[in-house]
């Protein structure tokens, strides 16, 4: 399987590592950056309804993915924590995984993912995180080079549905109702962030995955 790397991706994307456990998965190093995507973008519930956190991101001579470099500009890192803590501070599981997720938003020492400079360095420490608190079995490898969809053969290929402006759809994926803080305001908000299912759902995720 092939996939594009993202940021606290989408509950589809986790449902298709769901699939795979046990195997290895393909994250696409070789791509153009393209932006509004999840790729440096997650999406979670708030009061308001959604809302998107955007990673800024530079680049120096090369728009390979990976070599986008994570932008200190605007203070993002505290901004996403504080929107992540307000968002999620009265659901269920959000004090149970809070110490796990922190340190990429918190400098907590120098082994923290804070550190990270690197878009894909960092989107990938957060998905092994993932599939750690989501009990997956997953080994993630990168691709040497860039391929167009139509001349893989025996590759599935998800770059470009696991997207928001995504024109294909994905038929082994209809998102289902969970318990969601905010679901009596604005009813279930579909495909958010891991966290979204992760800070609500707690142990049963993987389930929901499933």
């Amino acid at each position: 399987m092939l996939l594009s790397t993202t940021y606290f991706g989408p509950v589809q994307w986790y449902s298709l590592l769901s699939r795979c456990t046990g195997s290895r998965v393909s994250i696409e190093a070789r791509e153009s950056f393209q932006k509004q995507t999840y790729r440096n973008r997650c999406v979670i519930a708030t009061a308001n309804g959604t809302q998107a956190l955007t990673i800024p991101v530079t680049h120096a001579g090369s728009n390979l993915i990976k070599d986008i470099r994570i932008s200190d500009h605007g203070n993002w890192r505290h901004l996403h924590w504080q929107a992540l803590c307000t968002a999620y501070g009265e659901s269920a599981f959000f004090e149970y995984y809070q110490d796990d997720i922190r340190p990429f938003f918190i400098d907590e020492g120098p082994a923290s993912p804070v550190h990270l400079d690197c878009l894909l360095d960092y989107n990938m420490a957060s998905a092994e995180l993932m599939c750690r608190l989501l009990d997956l079995d997953i080994s993630f490898d990168f691709t040497e080079e860039f391929i167009p969809s139509d001349q893989l053969e025996t590759v599935f290929d998800y770059r470009d549905i696991i997207s928001p402006k995504a024109k294909q759809t994905d038929p082994f994926f209809t998102p289902k109702p969970y318990y969601q803080v905010y679901r009596q305001r604005h009813g279930f908000l579909p495909n958010l962030s891991i966290l979204d299912l992760l800070f609500n759902e707690g142990p049963e995720a993987i389930k929901y995955l499933l």
